[in-house]
């Protein structure tokens, strides 16, 4: 169970607590209290993580399962976006959006997202109707109905996503140009949403194989946080979930590593695009890395808010750019740190492309002040406290930790490493990645413009 401080502290107080935490000059962050989880593990592979919180009458349920889009085959990206629409098109016993009916008709909520490394479905719910929550997502584990007439229907709905999230939207296609290019072999050079190309080649039987091999008991972790008893709940989950058969075949994990680069990469583009966009990008680490912390605390000073290095020098000081931005993409694999530029009309993207690698080079040339060291790590004291304010933030933050790192006890082990991170190991952290041999430097100009900007 939670301490008795832990469920007395509300969203007052920890708004309070994350206005308290942006002053720079503020000492180290007070260590919230730690998560008092358990964790096994089923016959059938199913990891379960268990929270008690009986503030509320509230229970929230997360299933994660353990594939995103870097599992997929060249040729068959989108799917495990499309599975997180196939989930809700009925079981053996459910029908089509019966689930969130279900759910809803009870006073709950249900959602579901992927990204690159996982897929995960949620709800909450009122406590009493936990059982109903487990058998749910028991039936459409075990008996999905993957039928051609919906696996046409939800194709088509993919499809219109893309064409309004990615291709309608001004520099929607920013990111995929990025990561196609920065990427040779790792499956993070495609989209989570997939290709218009490979969703239209994609044949019911490859999805089928796709649901057999990755939605089953020993690729799935279950997060209940809230009001239940943790003896009861566990009687509960082996009643519903755990019946259903692990797959005879183990989960396929061979992504292909990305090789390093050795020297610096310039590639010039055209987009139909308002105004011409920069990006500066290097390979970096993954979650969990001991260099991912110093990498988020980076990432903190060069681009967190406006008073950040890369959106004060670009946007307010030389005034190169009508929006500065970037992060470290700190995930599962390997992935990138990049920063963007909308260059300002009339100014030079070449300038705009030297002011960001002026940033970066000025991060490996001196350390960083003690007072963005300190307003960085309050930055992150702010940002985990919040994240966890309710069932569902600490559910999410379990969860996390257990099947992105495979070790749960980071889930509190990573604010005491955040807070002693020196400006000396984000420096080292700066000259290991942010070398010119390790950086991509995109171009991307409206269609039509001359090279120094204008049409």
């Amino acid at each position: 169970m939670t301490s008795l401080s832990t469920r007395r502290l509300g969203a007052g107080a920890l708004a309070l607590t994350a206005l308290l935490a942006l002053d720079p000059s503020a000492g180290a962050a007070v260590r919230p209290p730690k998560l008092d989880y358990s964790m096994i593990t089923l016959e059938n592979g199913l990891k379960v993580v268990f929270l008690e919180d009986h503030s509320t009458p509230i229970v929230h349920a997360e299933i994660w399962y353990h594939v995103g889009s870097k599992n997929e085959r060249p040729g068959r990206t989108g799917f495990a976006h499309l599975f997180e629409h196939m989930m809700f098109k009925g079981s053996k016993n459910v029908e089509p959006e019966g689930h969130p009916s279900w759910i809803s008709s009870i006073g709950g909520q249900s959602n579901a997202y992927t990204n690159e490394d996982v897929t995960v479905f949620w709800q909450t719910v009122p406590a009493q109707y936990l059982p109903l929550v487990l058998w749910l997502e028991a039936d459409r584990m075990a008996s999905l109905r993957i039928e051609d007439k919906v696996f046409q229907t939800e194709r088509e709905v993919v499809k219109e996503e893309r064409r309004m999230r990615v291709e309608s939207q001004p520099y929607g296609r920013l990111n995929e140009i990025v990561y196609e290019q920065a990427f040779t072999v790792h499956p993070y050079r495609h989209p989570t949403i997939g290709s218009m190309k490979d969703l239209e080649a994609a044949s019911i039987e490859d999805v089928r194989e796709f649901f057999r091999t990755y939605y089953v008991p020993n690729n799935a972790t279950l997060v209940l946080v809230g009001d239940f008893d943790t003896t009861e709940a566990t009687a509960l989950v082996k009643q519903y979930l755990g019946r259903i058969p692990r797959s005879a075949k183990p989960v396929p994990r061979d992504i292909p590593k990305e090789p390093p680069q050795t020297k610096e990469r310039r590639v010039a583009l055209e987009e139909s695009w308002p105004l011409p966009a920069v990006v500066v990008a290097h390979h970096i680490t993954f979650d969990g890395h001991p260099d991912s912390y110093p990498l988020h605390i980076a990432s903190k000073v060069l681009s967190d808010g406006q008073s950040s290095r890369i959106y004060r020098k670009l946007v307010y000081e030389e005034q190169l750019a009508l929006a500065a931005f970037g992060g470290g993409n700190i995930i599962e694999d390997p992935n990138l740190f990049f920063a963007v530029a909308i260059v300002q009309p009339g100014k030079s993207p070449e300038d705009a492309v030297n002011a960001l690698n002026g940033e970066l080079d000025r991060l490996m040339r001196e350390p960083i002040s003690a007072g963005e060291l300190q307003q960085a790590k309050n930055q992150f004291a702010r940002d985990y406290i919040l994240g966890r304010e309710s069932n569902k933030d600490k559910a999410s933050q379990l969860g996390h930790a257990a099947v992105i790192h495979d070790d749960i006890t980071t889930a509190d082990g990573e604010f005491d490493i955040f807070m002693n991170t020196t400006a000396a190991d984000v420096q080292r952290v700066a000259r290991t990645y942010f070398r010119p041999e390790n950086r991509l430097v995109l171009t991307i100009m409206p269609a039509g413009a001359a090279p120094g900007g204008g049409r």
